[in-house]
C-alpha cells in the first residue's frame, strides 16, 4: 500500500447517522457537506452492503461542492425492516428516494448507485425522471426487460441453485445460513483478485457463508469489515434478500414504462467484475459516457481513488458543458 492510500485510509471519517421518517418507514441517513446545500448527490449502496461502502467517495464529493446524502436503504442497517416481501418492490425502493429528496426540500438530485443500488437508480430515472439530474452507476448496467419474467429466464439459463432463483424458491433458507455465518460470509465476499475456479455445486452465497478457505485478498481492513458485520448481525439478511424476491413483481410493474433514460449518464465498470458489460446500454441511455477501471465488483472500495477521479471529473465536465 503506498503512503498516499495509507494516509487516506487512516484519516477517513464517516458521518454520524440520522433516523429520518419518510414514505411510511424510517431510513438511517448519513449526510455530509451541508455547506453545499442546493447541490445534492445521493449515493445508493448494493447487496450486501451498507452506506459505509461510500466512505471514500463522501469527502471527495463534499470537496467538489456537493451536499452528500447516503441512506441505508430499507432492509439495511438501522433503517426499517418491513416484514412483507412486497414492501421491497421497485415502487417502494424508488419512492423512498423521492421522499428523501422531499425531506431535504430538493426537487431533484444526481444519483449514484452500485450493484442493486444501481438497479434502483436506473428505475428511479424511468419512474421519476423529473427527480433525477444525472445518473452515475457502478458495476450493474441497465438490465433490459425481456419477454419472459426474470426468474423464468434465470432458472432456464443458470438452474435452480442460482442465488436469484434460490432466494425466491426456497424462502428463508439462505437467510438463515447467512445469519448463522455472518462474519464468515462477509469476509469471504468482500475480496479481490479471487482466482477463477470452476463453480462449485450448490448455491453461491451459501457456499461463501460456509467456506473455510479465504481466496484472493481482502478489500478492506478488519475494522472496516466490522462495520458490515455488526450491521448485518443486527438487521439480519431477510430485508436485503427481499429485494431479490421482487424481481418478477418488478418485471410486471415495468411492463408499460418506456426504457429510455435521457439524463446525462456515467457507467463505471470493473474490468475483473463477473457482471458483463452491456453491449447496447446506449440504446437505453443515449447520453452515456463509460469508464472501465482495473478492479472487480466492489469498484468504489477496491479502487477508490480512481473511482473518485472518474466521478468528480465527469461531474465537472458536465457542469462545464452546461456553462458553455
Amino acid at each position: 500500500m503506498n503512503s498516499k492510500i495509507k494516509t487516506i485510509k487512516e484519516t477517513i471519517s464517516f458521518p454520524e447517522p440520522t433516523i429520518i421518517p419518510i414514505n411510511g418507514i424510517e431510513l438511517e441517513v448519513f449526510e455530509a457537506g451541508s455547506e453545499n446545500i442546493g447541490n445534492p448527490i445521493v449515493l445508493c449502496h448494493g447487496f450486501p452492503e451498507h452506506a459505509f461502502s461510500w466512505r471514500y467517495q463522501i469527502p471527495a464529493l463534499v470537496e467538489a461542492g456537493y451536499h452528500v446524502i447516503v441512506p441505508n436503504q430499507r432492509g439495511y442497517g438501522n433503517s426499517s425492516l418491513p416484514t412483507e416481501v412486497t414492501e421491497y418492490d421497485i415502487i417502494n425502493l424508488t419512492d423512498d428516494l423521492v421522499a428523501l429528496l422531499e425531506y431535504y426540500n430538493y426537487t431533484k438530485a444526481t444519483f449514484i448507485g452500485h450493484d442493486w443500488g444501481a438497479n434502483v437508480v436506473w428505475h428511479l430515472a424511468l419512474l421519476h425522471p423529473e427527480r433525477v439530474h444525472k445518473v452515475i452507476n457502478l458495476a450493474l448496467p441497465y438490465q433490459e426487460r425481456g419477454v419472459r419474467p426474470w426468474l423464468e429466464v434465470m432458472e432456464a439459463i443458470f438452474g435452480e441453485d442460482f442465488y436469484f432463483v434460490h432466494f425466491n424458491k426456497q424462502p428463508a433458507v439462505a437467510d438463515t445460513v447467512l445469519e448463522q455465518n455472518t462474519e464468515n460470509f462477509l469476509r469471504n465476499l468482500f475480496r479481490k483478485n479471487v482466482p477463477l475456479l470452476p463453480p462449485e455445486p450448490g448455491m453461491l452465497m451459501m457456499n461463501l457463508a460456509k467456506a473455510k478457505e479465504l481466496l484472493g485478498e481482502p478489500i478492506m481492513s478488519d475494522a472496516e469489515l466490522k462495520v458490515f458485520i455488526t450491521s448485518f448481525k443486527s438487521s439480519g439478511f431477510s430485508g436485503a434478500i427481499n429485494w431479490y424476491r421482487n424481481l418478477d413483481r418488478n418485471w410486471h410493474i415495468m411492463a408499460n414504462v418506456k426504457p429510455r433514460i435521457e439524463h446525462p449518464t456515467l457507467m463505471i465498470y470493473g474490468e475483473k467484475d463477473v457482471i458483463p458489460k452491456s453491449q447496447n446500454l446506449r440504446d437505453f441511455a443515449p447520453n452515456l459516457d463509460v469508464v472501465s477501471l482495473n478492479c472487480g465488483h466492489h469498484i468504489q472500495q477496491e479502487t477508490f481513488e480512481e473511482t473518485n477521479e472518474a466521478i468528480v471529473t465527469w461531474l465537472a465536465n458536465q457542469r462545464n458543458k452546461k456553462v458553455l
